[in-house]
């Protein structure tokens, strides 16, 4: 059987790892290699390589980048299939006698190549087409070796497992997006006594950052590499290519962690807003500082990013005499380690440090690493944006996927820590269930806390009173 790599070893600094698979040769001269790494190449000569023989099995790095970025191009069902018609006709597969000791040395690998795809790319196989292909595959080789068969029902039960996973999973955040309100209604519904505070909740800036690493982990967990890729294929439309994913759910789970995101921004600027006492609303302030540093302790930098960007919205920090109540003292620090200048040059050190720790790490706590999430996206749009999918040859530009894989496989890796912090549902619950008002709900919520300093202020006080409260 093939040799299995990590996430952390699957790239080295130059491309693949050559010593660990032999290398099928380019009879075609259609696989275009500079310096040892394969740059280009027409698409069907990289379905080909993706292909194993008896004495050839593709490397792991080549199999991930391929295999993500390939949807760009082909349709995972359209490349599975195309994949096993070229096995077939290969191994002989479709002879009534069979060269068992053949099949043998080229069962195993085709097995591998199948277990690597259901394994990182689940979500392909949510298509019943997808298993089809997978079945009539290993059928075909079954009679040589009935192992193949036991091997297929154990694919096929981690598979499920995995797609059961996802599914209750995506449900979960339906559920939790269909439960917000807005903080204004509440207001308007319930009298103040019943209203509930974060810190009513959770008074200890630890825990909280402990079950906002839960809710991130648990976020992360669903995304797939394939929704990187998915995300930008509108922005690079192919020629001669038609458009790939018409049956396919698309990126629900990238765009439901970014929507978290921006909720936790929210809530933290409607905790902060909410308290009609100043001393109280510099409280919560102190707070959520306190929470920010624990979540950078931890390796959580979305959260840290979301905190410090509640914290900078203009309803929150038009609120000069609070912040004249505040020890800001911390909250400068953490500000400074997520200053976008240099293009977030400190917030990239502070990742390549949580990196390195992970990667050293002896515990699960010091494997995690959430990163700042949209400008990871960011990131891997640039990318897209900056290098073309083909060149002007009308090769796939397989240098851009490569680059493209190591980031997204990096990421990969860190989403696959177990949490390590013990779940309080009464914590979670409230971070997703919370009330939060709209920016608008802000804005009146900060004008009702410290009045307006200009007639701009007041004019906009005046209207959103009228509006939102019907007073005038």
């Amino acid at each position: 059987m093939p040799q299995t790599l990590t996430s952390a070893s699957m790239f080295n600094t130059s491309g693949f790892s050559h010593q660990l698979h032999p290398t099928k040769e380019d009879e075609h001269g259609m696989l275009i290699f500079q310096e040892g790494n394969l740059i280009s190449a027409s698409l069907e000569a990289l379905i080909e390589h993706l292909i194993p023989t008896v004495d050839y099995y593709p490397e792991k790095a080549y199999i991930f980048t391929f295999l993500l970025s390939s949807r760009l191009f082909i349709e995972p069902k359209e490349l599975l299939s195309k994949v096993c018609r070229m096995c077939i006709e290969q191994q002989s597969l479709d002879e009534p006698e069979l060269d068992k000791v053949r099949i043998r040395k080229f069962g195993p690998k085709i097995l591998q190549l199948l277990t690597e795809w259901t394994e990182t790319f689940p979500s392909d196989f949510r298509d019943e087409r997808m298993i089809g292909h997978l079945k009539d595959m290993i059928r075909r080789i079954a009679s040589c070796d009935e192992s193949y068969w036991k091997t297929m029902n154990q694919l096929l039960q981690t598979l499920n497992q995995k797609l059961a996973t996802l599914n209750k999973g995506e449900e979960n955040t339906v559920k939790v997006n269909a439960s917000m309100n807005d903080k204004l209604v509440v207001i308007k519904t319930k009298p103040p006594s019943i209203q509930r505070d974060i810190i009513s909740i959770c008074n200890d800036p630890y825990t909280l950052a402990q079950q906002l690493t839960r809710i991130e982990l648990e976020r992360l967990s669903l995304i797939g590499p394939e929704e990187f890729v998915q995300a930008f294929v509108h922005k690079d439309a192919l020629e001669d290519t038609k458009p790939c994913f018409s049956e396919q759910k698309k990126t629900e789970n990238l765009e439901a962690y970014v929507k978290w995101f921006n909720r936790l921004c929210y809530l933290v600027a409607t905790e902060i807003c909410m308290p009609a006492k100043k001393k109280h609303r510099a409280q919560v302030i102190e707070f959520f500082i306190d929470v920010a540093r624990e979540c950078f302790n931890i390796g959580n930098f979305n959260s840290l990013m979301a905190i410090i960007s509640g914290m900078n919205m203009s309803p929150v920090s038009r609120l000069k005499k609070t912040w004249g109540k505040v020890k800001t003292a911390k909250f400068f620090i953490l500000e400074h380690q997520m200053d976008p200048t240099g293009n977030f040059y400190n917030y990239r050190t502070a990742l390549r440090g949580a990196a390195h720790r992970s990667l050293t790490a002896h515990s699960n706590q010091e494997k995690i690493v959430i990163p700042f999430f949209s400008l990871l996206i960011k990131d891997i749009y640039f990318l897209n944006e900056g290098c073309a999918n083909r060149l002007p040859n009308g090769h796939v530009n397989f240098e851009k996927f490569l680059e493209l894989a190591k980031q997204v496989g990096e990421f990969m890796m860190w989403k696959q820590v177990t949490c390590p912090f013990e779940v309080d549902q009464n914590i979670i619950h409230y971070l997703h269930t919370a009330p939060v008002f709209s920016e608008d709900g802000l804005y009146l919520a900060s004008y009702e806390s410290e009045s307006p300093e200009n007639q701009v202020e007041k004019e906009r006080w005046k209207a959103l009173r009228s509006s939102l409260l019907g007073k005038t």
